[in-house]
C-alpha cells in the first residue's frame, strides 16, 4: 500500500500556470528581412527543399525528418553551439524554429514572436501581442506556444488570448488580426497555425476548464473564417450552421445523452495540437483532444456512448470542412487520454500486394501506436508501445479491450498507467525514411483517478471531476520526494511501425524529454528535461554526442542550411505543465531559466547561457497553525485550486512562487488580499473569492505551513526565522 501511495503522490500533478510575464517586449520594426514569399507549391514541396524549415514538421507529412547530411554519424564530436538567443521570459518554451530564406522566425512564452538572422541569431524584429497577465489562469499548461506560420509574405501566430493574427514578414507589423474564440471563456492557443491552400487552420485548448472544442480555416489574405468545425455537439445537438452539422447530426449526437455536466461545459474535444495536411487525399486530419469534464459519471450521466469526436483522429475535406472519416482511439475518454499528440503521414510496405501504402500514425496519450489507412481510416495495426494497465490490448477493429477496473474511480479510486500527461504528450516524435522507424518521445507517468471527496464549486476555474489530491497525505516521511523520482520513467523509443514493436530504447532519468529530430545523417536529435541535447545512431540507439544548455530542452527541434553549414536549432525554457506541475525539485537538476533559442553547427565555439542559481532561501516565514483536520480540509481546497500553478504538495516549479517560502503565506492579511482581493491580478494571480471562502483561504494557508515546516523536519529546507 505505501509503494501505491508513493506512485500515487508521483502522478497526482496535474497541469497549469497563473503568472504574469517577467518582461515584455517593446514592438518595433527594425533591419527589413526578406520577403518569405512561401507558396503552396513551396509547401507541398518542402522535402525537396531541405535547407529551409518551412512548416512546423518540416513538410504537410510531419515526419520531422530532414534529408540534410552536412552532420553525419562520424563528425557529430565537432557538433557545438553557433549562436544563442535570449525570448527574455522565464515560462514555458515549446516552439519549433521556422526557417525562411535566412531568416528564422520563433516564439517565446506569451506568444512572442522573434525574427532573427539564422546566420548569427541577431534579432530583426520583435511582435509582442500583449497577453494580459490575467488570462494567464485560462491555460492549463503554461502561457506556451508552439510556433509560427510562413506564408506569402506573412508570419501567422495564434496568440494565447485567441487571436489569429497575420504579421508582415518584413517588419513584423500586424496585417490582420481575427479573434478566433469567446474571450469571454477559458479558449486558448498554444498551437502553431498550419497553411493549406491559402487557409490559416488553427485550433484552440481549454477542455480542462469547460470548453466545446473546434477547428477553424481562414483566409490567409483577410482573415475572414472560411470554414468550422465542431468535434463534439451542442447542447441542444441542434446544428450550428458549420461544416460538422450533417456528421454531427448523423452519427456524433447519439453517443452523448440529454443531460449531464457536458450540457453547461461544452463537452470538450479541443484541438490544440496535431494538424497535417494529406495532399494526395486532399485531407486535413486532426487529432481531437479530451472532455470536458474529464470524468464521464458527471459529465453524461445517462448514457453509456462513445462521445464522439472526443480522443479521436479526424479526417475533413481541405476545402470545406467537411467530414471524411473518423477513428477513435479512446471511446468515452474519462482520463485525458487526448488524440492530439503528433500525426506523421508516411508511406510503408504495408500494401496487400506488398508495396506501399500511405498510412497516418500516432501515438498518442493512451500509450497504443496506431497504424491507419490515409484514405478512409481504416484501422490496419495497433499496439501497446509502453506498459499499460488500463487496457489489455486491442480488438480487430483498433478499439481499446479495457481493463475491468478501469473506471473504477469511486471509493479510493484506481491508479491507473498512463496518466493524463500520457504515455506520449505534445513533444514532437520523427520518422526517418532511411530507417523505417518512428521515434517516440515516450513515458510512464501513473496517476489514481479518484471521484471528487469535496463538491467542485460551479465557478471552479478547473472541471475534471475528479480529486486531485487522491494519494497526497497532508504528511509524508522523508525520502518521499526521491521516490517521487522514481515512481516517473521517460525514454526514447525507436519503434517499428510495421512490425508494432520496439527496435531500440534508450532510458532517460525522469520523463516530460523533447521533441526528435532524424536526419539522412543517420542520427536523431532529442533535448531532454535534464537541461542536455543529445544526439543518437538512429539505427542502434547508441549516444554520439550530447551538450548541455543548461535549462529544460523540450521543444521541437528543426534543421537548416546556409551557406554551406548544416544548422540544428531549438528552443529551450523551463516551465510547460510537467514542470509546472512536478517542479523541478521533482525531475531535475536546473532551475527555472529565461528561455532562449539555440542554433548548432560544426565547429561552433560559443557557450551555452548560463542557468539561474536554485532558490537558495528556503525557510518557512510563519508559524505552523491549525488542527489536523484543517490541514487536511486545507489541501482538499488546495488541491481544487492551487496545485496546477503551485505544484502538489504546495512545491512549486519555481516558475511560479513557491507557496512555502513566502513572506506571504505568514502574513494571514497579505494573504487574504492576494487571495480574496485579487491584490496580484495583473501578475496572474487573480482573485479566488468565487471559488473559496474567506475561512478556507486560511486553510489553505495552513496546509501549505505544514508542508514547509515538514519540509525542515524531513531534512530538505532550512530552519523557520527567528
Amino acid at each position: 500500500m505505501k509503494n501505491i501511495t508513493i506512485l500515487a503522490l508521483a502522478a497526482a500533478f496535474s497541469f497549469g500556470a497563473c503568472q504574469a510575464p517577467d518582461t515584455k517586449s517593446e514592438t518595433r520594426a527594425e533591419p527589413e528581412t526578406k520577403t518569405a514569399m512561401v507558396t503552396d507549391a513551396d509547401l507541398a514541396n518542402a522535402e525537396n527543399t531541405p535547407a529551409e524549415w518551412l512548416t512546423y514538421g518540416g513538410t504537410y507529412e510531419e515526419q520531422r525528418y530532414s534529408t540534410l547530411n552536412k552532420i553525419t554519424k562520424d563528425n557529430i564530436k565537432n557538433l557545438g553551439i553557433a549562436w544563442t538567443f535570449d525570448l527574455s521570459t522565464s515560462r514555458g518554451v515549446e516552439a519549433t524554429p521556422i526557417v525562411v530564406d535566412g531568416v528564422m522566425y520563433v516564439t517565446g512564452a506569451w506568444s512572442i514572436v522573434h525574427a532573427l538572422d539564422a546566420r548569427t541569431g541577431e534579432e530583426l524584429w520583435t511582435y509582442d501581442p500583449e497577453v494580459s497577465g490575467e488570462d494567464a489562469i485560462k491555460g492549463c499548461c503554461d502561457v506556451v506556444n508552439r510556433g509560427v506560420a510562413v506564408y506569402d509574405g506573412k508570419v501567422y501566430i495564434g496568440v494565447f488570448d485567441g487571436r489569429l493574427e497575420a504579421l508582415d514578414a518584413k517588419t513584423g507589423k500586424v496585417a490582420w488580426s481575427t479573434v478566433t474564440v469567446d474571450q469571454s471563456k477559458p479558449y486558448t492557443i498554444t498551437m502553431a497555425p498550419r497553411i493549406v491552400k491559402g487557409k490559416v487552420l488553427i485550433g484552440n485548448s481549454g477542455a480542462e476548464l469547460g470548453v466545446r472544442g473546434y477547428i477553424s480555416a481562414y483566409d490567409a489574405q483577410t482573415g475572414e473564417k472560411v470554414w468550422r468545425f465542431y468535434t463534439v455537439p451542442n447542447p441542444e445537438k441542434k446544428p450550428d450552421g458549420e461544416a460538422s452539422d450533417k456528421i454531427l447530426a448523423d452519427l456524433a449526437n447519439n453517443t452523448w445523452g440529454d443531460t449531464g455536466a457536458w450540457t453547461t461545459d461544452g463537452g470538450g474535444g479541443t484541438v490544440w495540437d496535431s494538424v497535417i495536411y494529406d495532399d494526395v487525399n486532399d485531407s486535413v486530419i486532426i487529432g481531437v483532444g479530451n472532455a470536458s469534464p474529464w470524468n464521464a459519471k458527471i459529465r453524461d450521466p445517462e448514457s453509456n456512448g462513445d462521445n464522439l469526436f472526443l480522443s479521436s483522429i479526424l479526417a475533413l475535406d481541405a476545402d470545406t470542412g467537411t467530414y471524411k472519416w473518423h477513428f477513435q482511439t479512446t471511446p468515452r475518454d474519462q482520463w485525458d487520454y487526448t488524440a492530439t499528440q503528433h500525426i506523421i503521414i508516411a508511406e510503408l510496405p504495408l500494401g496487400d500486394d506488398g508495396g506501399n501504402r500511405r498510412v497516418v500514425m500516432q501515438a498518442p496519450k493512451n500509450g497504443f501506436f496506431y497504424v491507419l489507412d490515409a484514405a478512409d481510416g481504416e484501422f490496419i495495426s495497433g499496439d501497446a508501445f509502453v506498459p499499460m494497465n488500463w487496457a489489455t490490448g486491442l480488438d480487430e477493429n483498433g478499439r481499446p479491450i479495457e481493463a475491468p477496473n478501469a473506471r473504477d474511480t469511486a471509493g479510493d479510486g484506481v491508479m491507473l498507467f498512463p496518466g493524463p500527461h500520457g504515455a506520449h504528450n505534445w513533444h514532437p516524435m520523427a520518422f526517418s525514411q532511411q530507417t523505417g522507424l518512428v521515434y517516440i518521445p515516450a513515458q510512464v507517468v501513473p496517476q489514481i483517478f479518484q471521484d471528487e471527496v469535496i463538491p467542485s464549486d460551479p465557478d471552479a476555474y478547473w472541471n475534471l471531476g475528479y480529486n486531485l489530491a487522491a494519494g497526497i497525505p497532508p504528511a509524508y516521511p522523508a525520502g518521499t520526494i526521491d521516490a517521487l523520482r522514481k515512481g516517473n520513467q521517460g525514454f526514447l523509443l525507436a519503434w517499428d511501425p510495421v512490425a508494432q514493436k520496439a527496435a531500440w530504447t534508450v532510458p532517460h532519468d525522469g520523463p516530460w524529454n523533447g521533441g526528435v529530430l532524424a536526419t539522412s545523417g543517420g542520427l536523431v536529435f532529442q533535448g531532454t528535461i535534464k537541461g542536455d541535447v543529445v544526439a543518437y545512431d538512429a539505427a542502434s540507439g547508441e549516444k554520439l554526442w550530447s551538450k548541455s544548455v543548461n535549462s529544460g530542452a523540450l521543444s521541437g527541434i528543426s534543421t537548416y542550411e546556409l551557406d554551406g553549414d548544416q544548422y540544428v536549432a531549438m528552443t529551450t525554457g523551463w516551465g510547460t505543465s510537467f514542470a509546472l506541475s512536478a517542479g523541478y525539485e521533482f525531475v531535475s537538476p536546473v532551475a527555472p531559466d529565461v528561455g532562449h533559442v539555440i542554433s548548432f553547427k560544426l565547429g561552433g565555439t560559443t557557450d551555452a547561457p548560463d542557468g539561474m542559481a536554485a532558490m537558495d532561501d528556503r525557510t518557512p516565514k510563519g508559524d505552523a497553525f491549525g488542527t489536523p483536520e484543517m490541514v487536511s480540509e486545507g489541501l482538499l481546497h488546495y488541491s481544487q485550486n492551487c496545485l496546477t500553478c503551485h505544484g502538489p504538495l504546495a512545491i512549486s516549479s519555481g516558475v511560479t512562487p513557491d507557496l512555502r517560502w513566502s513572506y506571504v503565506t505568514g502574513d494571514k492579511h497579505e494573504w487574504e488580499d492576494i487571495l480574496m482581493n485579487g491584490a496580484l491580478k495583473d501578475n496572474g494571480m487573480v482573485s479566488f473569492k468565487e471559488q473559496i471562502s474567506v475561512e478556507q483561504a486560511e486553510m489553505i494557508r495552513a496546509y501549505v505551513l505544514a508542508q514547509a515546516h515538514m519540509a525542515v523536519a524531513n531534512g530538505e529546507a532550512g530552519p523557520a526565522e527567528e
